[in-house]
């Protein structure tokens, strides 16, 4: 049985085909349910979860402000993944560019490190989305 998170991100986005291709068909989300007739799809990803709604200027969708490119400025999205290499390849694959490439890099949380090798890329509107494959935690020394 599937299960809705507490917390999921709703994306206004230009064009909801561009966009489901790049969520489902590259990064590897699945569609959970979708109403094409109004541009919309939730997707997962192992528990990930995120919707897309195509923007529409006649419908009385929430837009605080004017939709510029690149949307979603100042947010990036963090999606935990088992292993980066397969998503960074389909991407290769098709040569969509990153933001920012591959790294193992440590985040200190209180005692200890947490690593993650990660990477950032923007989706079809710009949003920054940063996958990120789990290194484990080690001990925290100054």
């Amino acid at each position: 049985m599937f299960s809705r998170n507490k917390l999921v991100p709703e994306l206004i986005v230009a064009d909801i085909n561009k966009s489901l291709d790049f969520w489902t068909s590259l990064v590897g989300f699945r569609v959970v349910y979708e109403r094409p007739e109004v541009g919309f799809a939730y997707l997962d990803l192992d528990g990930a979860q995120i919707m897309l709604e195509q923007y529409d200027p006649l419908e009385l969708q929430w837009v605080t402000g004017a939709l510029e490119a690149p949307l979603g400025r100042g947010i990036n999205l963090q999606i935990a993944v088992d292993l980066v290499e397969p998503v960074l390849h389909r991407l290769a694959a098709v040569q969509w560019p990153l933001f920012r490439t591959c790294e193992d890099v440590w985040y200190r949380a209180d005692t200890v490190e947490v690593g993650q090798r990660e990477f950032l890329v923007q989706d079809p509107d710009g949003y920054l989305v940063r996958l990120a494959e789990s290194l484990g935690e080690r001990p925290y020394s100054l």
